[in-house]
Order: C-alpha cells, then structure tokens, then sequence
C-alpha cells in the first residue's frame, strides 16, 4: 500500500512549512509549493511516516493529508 501526503491546491499558499518537515521528501517550486509528482499526492518512502504525519498536522493551511 502506497503512503502519501495529499495536497489540497485550494488551501495551499505555498509557505513551504512541509519542504521543511520532510526534507528530502518534499521540494517546492520557485514560489514554495510543494510539488507532487502524482498530480495532487506526494510518496513518502518507508521511515519518514511519522514526518509526514507531524507536515500534515503543522501545516499552517491544513493543505495537507496524511493517507498512509
């Protein structure tokens, strides 16, 4: 089963807070929002579950979802 961090583009203003979390897991454009590769979802490899969870709870927007 795939873990990931979904991204709502509606709520996100591009503070960057979860390229900060999860670095090395999240990069971000020229404006500071995060890039998904899958469109709307970000992968978070094994190991990095319990970042992703905190990125998801301390974004500032609520932009973000943990699905794992």
């Amino acid at each position: 089963m795939t873990k990931n961090l979904h991204v709502d583009w509606t709520a996100c203003t591009g503070r960057g807070v979860c390229a900060e979390l999860l670095a090395g897991v999240v990069r971000t454009d020229d404006w500071g929002y995060p890039l998904a590769e899958g469109g709307t979802d970000i992968v978070v490899p094994a190991g990095r579950e319990r970042d992703a969870r905190d990125a998801a709870a301390l974004c500032p927007r609520l932009a973000l979802t943990w699905r794992g």
